[in-house]
């Protein structure tokens, strides 16, 4: 069987994404690029980036709470050249993706650290 293409992991990624997060992307664009430009890790003060969450999160909606649009970027290039196998990189888009869907719902890169110490723990 051929490896998959970067956009079927990427649709395997959405497919394991668990109820209720799933139903509630309606308003956010997944696309995939290349790589960040130049600008985008300017404004971050990175040297590179594997994906990348711009709008408003679901916990800043106004008091309509009406959706905003929202966009989730991730960059094929940076994540193949990290992620050298089929199943890594796999592995690399769904971590990526829920990343930048956490992002989404309000939760911030610290707290994303946290949860992460915390299930390495458990695992320990």
């Amino acid at each position: 069987m051929d490896d998959p293409s970067f956009d079927e992991l990427v649709g395997r990624a959405l497919a394991r994404l668990p109820e209720p997060f799933a139903s509630q992307l309606d308003s956010v664009a997944i696309v995939i690029d290349e790589e960040a430009s130049a600008e985008q890790l300017a404004s971050l003060g990175v040297h590179g980036l594997f994906g990348l969450y711009q709008g408003v999160p679901r916990t800043a909606y106004g008091a309509t709470q009406a959706p905003v649009p929202s966009k989730i970027t991730l960059f094929r290039r940076p994540l193949e050249a990290h992620y050298r196998t089929p199943e890594a990189l796999a592995r690399g888009v769904e971590d990526t993706l829920f990343h930048e869907i956490a992002h989404h719902f309000g939760i911030s890169d610290e707290r994303l650290r946290e949860l992460q110490r915390e299930r390495r723990g458990r695992r320990g």
